[in-house]
Order: structure tokens, then sequence, then C-alpha cells
């Protein structure tokens, strides 16, 4: 999902995209356009849909940008496996390392 990031008066970007987040993932869910979800936040306010999710065998992982303390208490309330950005560096870091040969056409 794109939305426009707009500026607020302290010159943070603010996304504001909460309401249209949850909203096109439970119409996906609905529409039967969603096998699994990657949630890919730290925001406690996804935790409702994060709940959903688990529900409905959708959820597959909470992927969180901010650390494990910083993360909101109401996802880790959730029952949800949440997985921590920063401590999958060093796998992110050998993954580019380990690059796949360029496949040339035949």
């Amino acid at each position: 999902m794109f939305k426009e990031v707009v500026y607020g008066e302290d010159g943070r970007p603010k996304g504001n995209c909460d309401a249209d987040f949850v909203l096109q993932t439970t119409k996906d869910y609905y529409e039967n356009n969603c096998e699994r979800a990657v949630i890919v936040s730290s925001d406690g306010d996804y935790a409702s849909l994060v709940k959903f999710l688990i529900d409905n065998k959708r959820l597959l992982v909470v992927l969180s940008p901010a650390r494990k303390e910083k993360c909101s208490i109401l996802l880790k309330r959730t029952g949800a496996t949440i997985s921590y950005i920063n401590d999958q560096r060093s796998i992110l870091y050998l993954s580019k390392k380990k690059k796949p040969p360029l496949r040339t056409k035949s």
C-alpha cells in the first residue's frame, strides 16, 4: 500500500496510514486476497489486527523495526511471533554478501 507522507509542524514525517492499513488488510482477508500476512510495525495500534489475523490463521509474523524493549506491549500481549529487525542484522548482512550468480540468457 502506498500513501503520501506528510510532514508535521515539527518537520517529522507522518504516514497517517493506520486506519487505511487495517481496512485494506481486513478487505483482503474477506476477499480471499491474503494467504498469510507479515506485519511490519512496532505500533500497538495494530494489536487488534494482529489478533484478528492470528484468530483466522493468517498471520505469519510481526516484523518489528524497533528493538524488543521499544516494541509495544500491546503487540507482545497478542502472542504473535515477533521478529526484531535489529536481531536479524547478521543474517541480513550474510545474505547480502552471498548473492547468487547472475543469470545469463542462453
